[in-house]
């Protein structure tokens, strides 16, 4: 199949009709239609029924499509990577950070840092733990902070900070608490738990495990973030990173730290034969000390 027999064939799937994939395609009808055939001709296969008006993929169709998605998706990295090598220079900075480091800390980094420099732009995403290297890699980013990001060979770190896990609850289920709170506080109790947890996760249930503590886990997700809303609409209490404790306490919600704290470090990542540029070294110095000072600020 050829690239355009891919396209037509991927527009058509999604779209479920002729002419909404002419127009996602931004071609005539006649001429999608005319691909289309082509590719069932040459490929020997029915790819489509048309049903009540309604093109329906065969299971023909939902094999190939599995391919073609995954040709798509890389063809759409490289789009984004041949963008973003236009705009390398020291005035623009791809940064990628944490979800919860996007909550409220990198925005405001980027905008102190931006008082200081308006010249230069930034393109910011987040990523989880485990697509750090993938990010870099492909250029998506320059510079990648996380919580103690996974060790690569092509990859290098630097401190900015370190971090702690907190417990984030309803203050009407903890009425009398402390200061802090120990692990084996938690046994038998209702928690939001992470599906993908990463080191940070891992350091958490390590020290469960160490302690013979079982908690029951009523709602489990992917993010610290959505952990913090669960617990905020009295869904359970949940272990999150102090920076989205911070950002997610309300009237009704408090936090504390664990005794002894549970801590980890928050560093940049970037590729060992791509340093940052002279830019991002600067807003890694205003990222460090917004991180500092929320910590500070309790």
């Amino acid at each position: 199949m050829r690239f355009r027999q891919i396209e037509v064939f991927h527009a058509v799937y999604t779209t479920g009709s002729i002419s909404a994939a002419a127009r996602a395609l931004h071609v005539s009808q006649p001429s999608v239609s005319k691909v289309l055939h082509h590719t069932q001709q040459q490929l020997d296969l029915e790819l489509f029924r048309l049903v009540r008006g309604r093109l329906v993929p065969t299971d023909q169709a939902h094999a190939l499509f599995v391919e073609v998605a995954d040709v798509f998706e890389r063809v759409n990295s490289l789009q984004k990577t041949v963008g973003n090598l236009r705009n390398v220079s020291t005035g623009h900075i791809r940064l990628a950070v944490v979800p919860s480091l996007g909550l409220q800390l990198a925005p405001l980094a980027i905008a102190r840092f931006r008082q200081q420099h308006p010249q230069v732009t930034f393109d910011v995403q987040t990523l989880h733990h485990d697509e750090v290297f993938e990010a870099l890699y492909e250029r998506s980013c320059d510079i990648a902070i996380a919580y103690d990001p996974p060790t690569h060979p092509r990859m290098k770190r630097r401190d900015l900070d370190a971090g702690e896990l907190m417990l984030l609850f309803r203050k009407a289920s903890l009425p009398d608490v402390g200061d802090t709170v120990s692990i084996q506080l938690l046994d038998g109790r209702d928690m939001v738990g992470l599906t993908t947890g990463g080191p940070v996760g891992e350091l958490f249930n390590r020290e469960l495990r160490r302690l013979g503590v079982s908690v029951r886990e009523v709602v489990s997700n992917q993010t610290f973030y959505i952990a913090a809303a669960l617990t905020r609409c009295g869904a359970g209490m949940a272990v999150v990173d102090e920076f989205t404790a911070r950002a997610s306490v309300d009237e009704s919600t408090a936090f504390r730290p664990f005794s002894p704290s549970l801590r980890f470090k928050v560093q940049c990542v970037h590729l060992e034969d791509r340093a940052p540029s002279k830019a991002a070294m600067e807003f890694l110095e205003v990222f460090g000390k917004v991180l500092r000072e929320g910590r500070g600020g309790g």
